[in-house]
């Protein structure tokens, strides 16, 4: 079945429900509805799985959880790789025990040839010396045939298309609870880095953010690299409210992961100079885990008891 949505913003979209068994993950728990071919002003069309908790109700208000790499979260069947994270076990079942709120899932997912693009922190991309930018964007290969950035960074109107034309598609359709105190942002690898970006440009947007295995090299090695120092430049200077906002950082100690800690360790520093405590602000090493969808599965709970807990 398709149906055709005009929605009345102060922007006009034009978007393309369809709901096709073939193409919806398979949920264990919950249902999944899907618009394809989501219209931004932005950037091209994407798909949005918002994920609905067996037991929702309009009658109820929900708080709201945005993810990127929308595509990987609930039936490793249909990823590229054949893991997921299984976010709707994990959210069923703390939910069913009463230890997070009840929340909806919006999935956007990414698109593979831009995602380095839309995912790296543009404001600090853009403190970077001219030529090293250069030197990313058209020398940085992702593999033997491919750049690792297919086009400029563009994450601010990735950030924009989340604020001003997703977000308020979500509240006027589902029963939400709007305000920022009921808002969250997820991700793992580049997408911690846009979920870090996102709660610092936006913290009247959102109030939680958790950024697993946080990207802090920007690209593949440490050698030599002054992204990290741009990226945690910016979150000392751009770090919202401790008083209402919460971060959650983790990285494990294989593969990418393993590159992470140094990073990791003076974003901890800057966490404690702006006044965060445990309150507020978590930062979890996982020995043994390496940078996959199974690892981020595997410790999921973590960042949901931290931003969502009903304590």
């Amino acid at each position: 079945m398709k149906r055709i949505l005009v929605l009345l913003f102060p922007i006009t979209f034009l978007i393309q429900c369809t709901h096709s068994n073939n193409s919806i993950p398979q949920t264990s728990f919950g249902t999944i509805d899907r618009i394809e071919n989501f219209s931004s002003n932005f950037f091209a069309p994407r798909t949005i799985d918002i994920w609905l908790p067996d037991q929702y109700t309009p009658n109820k208000k929900y708080a709201v959880l945005y993810m990127h790499d929308g595509q990987m979260l609930y039936d490793a069947t249909k990823t590229w790789n054949k893991q997921e994270w299984g976010v709707d076990e994990v959210m069923e079942e703390l939910m069913n025990q009463k230890k997070i709120e009840d929340c909806i899932v919006v999935g956007i997912w990414n698109n593979s040839k831009t995602r380095h693009s839309d995912y790296f922190p543009q404001k600090p991309f853009e403190y970077l010396l001219k030529s090293y930018r250069d030197s990313l964007l058209h020398k940085v290969q992702r593999d033997h045939e491919t750049n690792l950035f297919s086009i400029n960074v563009r994450s601010d109107d990735y950030l924009k298309f989340l604020v001003q034309e997703l977000k308020p598609y979500i509240d006027q359709h589902y029963s939400t609870k709007k305000e920022k105190e009921n808002t969250f942002i997820m991700g793992s690898s580049m997408g911690g880095l846009i979920s870090m970006y996102a709660i610092c440009e936006y913290p009247e947007i959102f109030s939680g953010a958790a950024c697993l295995s946080t990207h802090w090299v920007g690209t593949f090695t440490d050698k030599n690299n002054p992204i990290p120092h741009q990226f945690i430049t910016y979150l000392d200077n751009n770090l919202p409210n401790p008083d209402t906002h919460k971060l959650y950082f983790d990285y494990g100690t294989e593969t990418l992961d393993a590159l992470y800690e140094p990073f990791q360790l003076q974003v901890d520093s800057i966490m404690r100079k702006h006044h965060f405590t445990n309150k507020n602000w978590k930062t979890s090493k996982f020995e043994g885990h390496d940078h996959s969808e199974n690892a981020w599965k595997s410790r999921l709970d973590q960042p949901l008891l931290f931003l969502l807990s009903n304590d």
